[in-house]
């Protein structure tokens, strides 16, 4: 099965969700933003501690790790394997990448903001994806390492000049796909 068929079949899936409406993804993304939101408080109370040696920020950063877990058991509902901590890691790895994009972007590096940003999204549809079980991982992981090893191969010339390619990746329907259906400005 190609790229474009594995696309199909997510984006197949994926409207197959969205028709039954399984999950509420508008109000749920802006659940998961907010976890990210509270995954970053954690990591900055637990460096506050650190560096300031006062114990009463790892206090304030166990509080908010109570309502980071209530609240992920909303959206992770299955606790196969690691999935549980894959979900909080991706949601963590995407809101750093989203930060360090931003620094980029404050510094003037548009092209180095976008790749962070990029990555940043790719790591947020990926935890969609892990978390809804109509997925298949085995086949979405075979997709990306086969875009990868594609992308590997190519030199710097011959990557700008397949851009237009890109649009058919997997990961570029799958990302295409999940925007189209988590959307926050749904009411």
């Amino acid at each position: 099965m190609n790229s474009s068929e594995k696309a199909k079949k997510v984006k197949e899936k994926l409207d197959k969700i969205s028709d039954e409406k399984k999950m509420d993804l508008s109000s749920d993304q802006d659940l998961s933003l907010a976890l990210m939101n509270l995954i970053s408080i954690e990591e900055h109370f637990i460096f506050t501690g650190s560096k300031t040696g006062k114990a009463k920020y790892y206090d304030l950063a166990n509080e908010v790790r109570s309502i980071r877990k209530e609240l992920l058991k909303e959206i992770v509902t299955d606790y196969e394997g690691e999935v549980w901590c894959i979900s909080k890691h991706l949601l963590a790895g995407s809101m750093r990448l989203m930060e360090v994009g931003t620094k980029q972007l404050d510094r003037g590096n548009k092209k180095k903001a976008n790749e962070m940003f990029n990555h940043s999204y790719s790591l947020y549809s990926l935890f969609w994806v892990v978390n809804d079980d109509s997925f298949n991982l085995k086949e979405l992981k075979q997709g990306v390492e086969k875009g990868r090893k594609e992308s590997d191969k190519r030199t710097e010339s011959q990557e700008e000049s397949l851009k237009e390619d890109k649009e058919d990746t997997f990961l570029f329907k799958l990302k295409e796909k999940v925007s189209s259906l988590v959307d926050c400005c749904r009411e």
